[in-house]
């Protein structure tokens, strides 16, 4: 049963994020200290550097042979049963389009698996709940942050070639008006053709260093757990001086970004409320049904259903602000579902504990 220490050691943890978001809001609101595009090369340095040396620097200290497979396989399952609904939805649907699609993949499955689920998991379900949060940290790491850059350098080298035939995704799609916020392109029958379009995200992809630095530390990982050696303390340093400032300069940026919106739910009430289904809703549900096919049950089930339904991931939103990819909608999903998150987290714990 949780108690309200374990409660108090989870705010605790998500407190200094509002800090630092406060921080940076009021740095361009209230005192005027930086300019647009002052707040864009923070976040390009969020992006391109501490993020990078943060997963390297997380995944290097992970034991790799140490993984619950079902657990892993099972959240392979319910987020590639998601992408094939979203491809679906993005090329026959209508009102389908790409942009959204990767907008609702990263809405969907992208969560806070260490600064909100360690503690919370810990306070949950011990250490098996620490365990399975950190092992879907990792996965979520190397295989579905590295295709939600590959979608989205797609997505912005496909909008670059095409010049000015342009499609523009409009909130039409979730509100019913025309406004638009970001523009994508039509079918890949305009614009570059696809293998040369593949190869230039290729090209792109492999100058990013997030691209290689999970993969980098799970190498590191791998060799590190297998003949029993450690990192040098000196270069252990040097990482570990970047990536500790991660999620701080992302919730930072998030601050600055809020400032220049004017408000600070910028997407409306809307995209709100279809971000936080698809967030504490859809993620748990499609996460549910691939570890049951599986035959997950027991703790191991119910950590997966609720480590599903952590609040945002930080690092998705600092990727859309980089690609300039519906940064609103996704800042308002990290600001507003954390916050709502505790609550609803223990109410999935006590459903499932009854259920159980």
């Amino acid at each position: 049963m949780i108690e309200w220490e374990d409660i108090y050691k989870v705010v605790a943890a998500m407190a200094p994020l509002y800090v630092a978001l406060i921080l940076g809001y009021g740095s361009v609101k209230w005192w005027h200290m930086f300019k647009s595009e002052q707040c864009d090369a923070i976040n390009r340095f969020n992006c391109f550097f501490i993020i990078p040396f943060f997963n390297f620097e997380f995944i290097a200290n992970f034991d790799p042979y140490n993984v619950n497979g079902l657990f892993l396989s099972g959240d392979v399952i319910s987020k590639a049963l998601l992408i094939v609904i979203l491809v679906l939805w993005a090329n026959f649907y209508k009102k389908g389009n790409f942009s959204w699609s990767i907008t609702t993949f990263s809405l969907s499955t992208l969560n806070n698996t260490l600064v909100v689920g360690v503690p919370l998991m810990k306070a949950m379900y011990g250490k098996l709940g620490v365990d399975l949060v950190i092992q879907a940290a990792v996965i979520q790491a190397l295989l579905w942050l590295t295709s939600l850059l590959f979608a989205l350098e797609f997505w912005k080298t496909k909008m670059n070639s095409n010049g000015n035939s342009v499609e523009l995704a409009s909130i039409s799609d979730l509100e019913g008006n025309n406004t638009s916020v970001n523009p994508v392109r039509n079918n890949t029958n305009n614009g570059l053709a696809f293998r040369p379009l593949i190869k230039a995200v290729s090209i792109k992809l492999a100058k990013n260093p997030n691209t290689y630095a999970c993969f980098l530390g799970l190498i590191w990982a791998l060799l590190a757990n297998r003949w029993n050696f450690e990192m040098p303390i000196i270069i252990e340093g040097s990482f570990l001086i970047m990536s500790k400032a991660g999620s701080g300069v992302a919730m930072f940026s998030m601050g600055l970004f809020m400032a220049l919106q004017g408000k600070i739910v910028a997407c409306g009430a809307a995209l709100t409320i279809y971000a936080m289904i698809l967030r504490f809703v859809v993620g748990p549900a499609t996460m549910a049904l691939g570890c049951v096919v599986l035959g997950l049950h027991g703790n191991v089930l119910r950590v997966a259903i609720i480590q599903s339904a952590l609040p945002q991931a930080i690092t998705s939103f600092v990727y859309a602000q980089e690609y300039g990819l519906h940064a609103d909608v996704l800042s308002t999903a990290v600001i507003v579902g954390t916050i709502i998150s505790l609550p609803l987290l223990i109410a999935y714990y006590a459903v499932l504990d009854i259920m159980h």
